[in-house]
């Protein structure tokens, strides 16, 4: 049932859906919403592997833009699931290509949260030309140091959470938490890895809101996308250069941003929201005083959808 309360637009069902395959092993999932004559978007969801929710089609007025959503691969109900072979930021950034090409669609805005903000600045440089603006939130810049935080980060803040993550592997593998769950992870027994995905998940679920909320029933197409997908990025540095999201940001300086970032984001602290707004001067940003990193937190959900309805009447978001 529609909240009147929400700050976002009411449910709304895809006019158009189906799948792509992209190679000779991965198929993606897609669908389009919205005003098919409306300015074009494309959303991309975070992980990656965490896939679409029916939520993510109502950050925009469905009679002003046309949405385009996917599942990247490995994710949701794109195919095979959990699937890391061929599977790199650069091949992501070309099925966006291929999306954009399949639609016909000169130029869209690119709206990306968490993860999700991470491939939208590497679709961004690789291809300028193709965007009209950023919308983004809870920055990941897939650094070393990002990376670490996430692992070790959790003890100052969720102490108890992080003993849970810890307390399967031995001791001899603890100083080096992300090769010791990749081990297991990817592993083909499903006695190793379903343990492994199922905590993986947990720990970071545990601290997407800045107040608790009630844990959603266990997802196996959840879990096995974000635990495999998560690591296998993380371990791979999202295939990156070094820093290279911030150095290469010349490339995109020129568009419009907005950046919207909670100040309790301990997924995604706002030190990499600020490090991006330093780099590109022209870019708006909006620190959430009473949110964490969760896109649905109703101060992060309100300036999201404020940000969509600025740049339909202007194309800005100063």
């Amino acid at each position: 049932m529609f909240d009147p309360s929400s700050p976002l637009f009411p449910p709304i069902a895809p006019s158009r859906h189906g799948m792509l395959a992209v190679d000779d092993l991965h198929t993606i999932y897609w669908e389009e919403v919205g005003n098919p004559d409306g300015i074009p978007v494309v959303f991309l969801h975070g992980g990656p592997g965490a896939g679409l929710s029916p939520a993510h089609r109502r950050f925009f007025d469905p009679e002003q833009y046309r949405v385009i959503l996917f599942d990247q691969r490995g994710a949701g109900k794109s195919t095979p699931l959990g699937e890391c072979r061929n599977n790199t930021t650069q091949l992501l950034v070309e099925d966006i290509e291929r999306l954009r090409a399949l639609f016909e669609i000169e130029q869209w805005l690119v709206f990306g949260g968490s993860w999700g903000s991470t491939l939208a600045l590497a679709y961004g440089q690789a291809h300028p030309e193709r965007c009209l603006g950023f919308v983004l939130r809870g920055i990941f810049l897939c650094t070393q140091t990002e990376i670490d935080w996430f692992l070790d980060g959790a003890r100052w803040f969720h102490p108890e959470v992080h003993a849970e993550f810890v307390a399967p592997i031995p001791e001899a593998e603890r100083g080096d938490l992300l090769q010791a769950y990749v081990r297991r992870i990817m592993s083909d027994d499903p006695a190793v890895h379903w343990p492994a995905v199922r905590a993986w998940s947990r720990f970071e679920g545990r601290r997407v809101f800045l107040l608790p909320q009630a844990e959603d029933p266990p997802s196996d197409a959840l879990d096995l996308g974000v635990g495999r997908l998560e690591s296998h990025y993380m371990a791979n540095l999202g295939f990156f250069g070094d820093d290279q999201l911030i150095r290469d940001i010349g490339r995109i300086a020129h568009l419009p941003a907005v950046i919207v970032q909670g100040r309790y984001d301990v997924i995604c602290p706002p030190v990499s929201a600020w490090r991006l707004q330093q780099a590109w001067p022209g870019s708006v940003m909006h620190v959430i005083p009473d949110a964490g990193h969760g896109a649905m937190e109703s101060g992060i959900a309100a300036a999201l959808v404020a940000a969509t309805e600025r740049f339909k009447r202007s194309r800005t978001f100063a």
